[in-house]
């Protein structure tokens, strides 16, 4: 999807005369045409379809979303930390007959994250309603749909790199997150084009263990979520185990990845933010646990028209679309994410 840049005026413009690809040009309503020119309007058979930017949005499928809160500024959770005077082994073990016996404390801390707000005006122009009904196309409607496709892509951005202006960061580039090098293989190669199923294998179940170890193995921590880069995933959706095989090395994995093994479902998916996002420029594995405990994203206030209003000077209608947004909610980073560069 490209920048839509800046309207002039405010207002789309239907009229005028606009070249096709092989440059002849053709006549719309606005235009003053010769008889020639004028008939092959009138034969011309318009396609309904409006093609909008190609493009993709994955954050709705990779982070758990919440919605409600209002015009926060900020969002805080809670934590505790327990003790046990003499420690929770042997401390708490007493003989019988003891007449004392051990204090258990809390100790309750808080972390607090952003909010922002989503803020876009769609200016109408009055003539440019009137002459949606000669054209057939609605321009509030095409508007809309502009700001819903900048919507995604905004929560797209926030989801997986964070916002700079705001000092955010996200899902591939929290500095909180612990990063290293897959192991090279015999050869000397992290990257996965250059090793076999086992050696791929290999870096996915290590990674697994060690986000799950940093979260003193509790099962409900159990890393099941794994993002790679389109190169990546599409070579081991498409790549066979062994020329004799049936089975290509995604299955493989699905198949004996250590989290399956512990009653877990592992998704494996791509998005492009993994590219070049590792140590170095390389291209990041990111594992992760996806579950609303762990991390979140908070849509305070839906995207909504909050209102319209007339704007004489600009001979337009004005609607405000406003959203209110958390940055990514990463509750236990260091224990339940990692990154994992090189493939």
């Amino acid at each position: 999807m490209k920048d839509f840049g800046q309207i002039s005026g405010g207002s789309l413009s239907l009229g005028g005369n606009v070249p096709n690809a092989a440059g002849i040009m053709r006549m719309n309503d606005s235009s003053v045409a010769s008889g020639q020119a004028k008939l092959i309007s009138e034969l011309e058979k318009r396609d309904p379809l409006l093609r909008e930017p190609l493009t993709s949005v994955t954050y709705h499928r990779d982070i758990p979303i919440t919605t409600g809160g209002g015009w926060v500024d900020a969002i805080s959770a809670m934590y505790v930390n327990y003790g046990v005077s003499e420690g929770s082994g042997e401390g708490v073990a007493a003989a019988s007959g003891a007449n004392t016996s051990k204090i258990i404390q809390a100790d309750v801390s808080d972390e607090r994250w952003g909010a922002h707000v989503f803020d876009v005006t769609m200016r109408v122009g009055v003539i440019d309603m009137h002459r949606s009904k000669i054209t057939g196309r609605n321009i509030d409607t095409i508007y809309q749909e502009g700001i819903r496709l900048t919507y995604d892509k905004h929560m797209d951005q926030n989801t997986y790199v964070g916002m700079e202006k705001f000092g955010t960061y996200g899902l591939m580039n929290s500095p909180n997150v612990p990063a290293r090098l897959v192991a090279a293989n015999g050869s000397g190669f992290t990257e996965w084009s250059k090793k076999d199923p086992d050696e791929i294998l290999f870096d996915i179940n290590q990674g697994i263990i060690q986000n799950w170890n940093r979260a003193e193995n509790d099962l409900s921590a159990l890393p099941n979520h794994i993002l790679l880069p389109y190169e990546q995933y599409s070579y081991i959706a498409t790549t066979k185990v062994s020329l004799a095989a049936d089975k290509t090395i995604l299955t493989f994995i699905e198949e004996n990845n250590i989290a399956g093994k512990y009653n877990g479902n592992l998704f494996i998916g791509a998005t492009g933010y993994c590219k070049g996002y590792g140590t170095g420029g390389t291209d990041r594995m990111v594992i992760y646990t996806h579950d609303k405990k762990y991390l979140k994203l908070e849509e305070l206030v839906a995207l909504h028209r909050a209102m319209t209003a007339t704007n004489a000077e600009k001979h337009s209608y004005d609607s405000l679309y406003l959203a209110n947004i958390s940055q990514p909610e990463m509750f236990y980073e260091y224990e339940t994410i990692g990154y994992y560069d090189g493939i």
